[in-house]
């Protein structure tokens, strides 16, 4: 029995992807691949960058004001949780630069750009709340900016990814501190 295959059931490399991969050297590693969808991900990368920048400052802001019994574990959690934070946004802004892009530090739009809020509050469980919430809506932006990166862009979806388990797992603990 003889096995026909249509061209378009066939697998095949893009001869002409390949061809323009290797002109524009100075894009580094962004070639045609990446389609149209390059700034639409720079800029959810931008804003995701405010976002991990004002959880850094809150995390820390909470981690120095905690006080009460419980305080000084939660209280080094917090500076736990800042420093992963910080790690996400650090990520975050070298995939931008690797994208073509340049990350977005200015103080003055972190929080319109920003998904999670600011907190300045004193009480440790209105802190473990706030962070919670903070938490949520960072691992629902997560979720959401995955869905629509699918796969225009795996490198950051995977990144993505991995910071959404650390999302995940940062609200988790936070859930616990509530029910102490």
């Amino acid at each position: 029995m003889t096995k026909t295959t249509t061209a378009s059931n066939e697998l095949a490399i893009d001869q002409k992807g390949l061809t323009a991969a290797r002109k524009s050297l100075d894009d580094g590693a962004i070639t045609p691949a990446y389609g149209p969808h390059r700034n639409a991900i720079i800029k959810l990368l931008n804003d995701s960058l405010a976002t991990e920048l004002v959880c850094v400052l809150r995390y820390k802001r909470h981690h120095f004001m905690a006080s009460g019994l419980s305080s000084p574990k939660i209280a080094e959690e917090f500076l736990v949780h800042a420093n992963e934070e910080s790690a996400h946004a650090d990520r975050i802004a070298r995939r931008i630069v690797q994208l073509g892009g340049e990350p977005d530090f200015s103080p003055k739009t972190l929080l319109e750009r920003s998904h999670a809020d600011y907190d300045d509050s004193n009480d440790l469980k209105t802190m473990v709340r706030v962070n919670l919430i903070a938490e949520r809506v960072a691992i629902e932006t997560y979720h959401q900016m995955i869905q629509l990166i699918g796969d225009k862009d795996t490198t950051t979806r995977r990144m993505l990814e991995d910071i959404l388990a650390d999302e995940e797992e940062h609200a988790d603990e936070l859930k616990d501190w509530l029910e102490d």
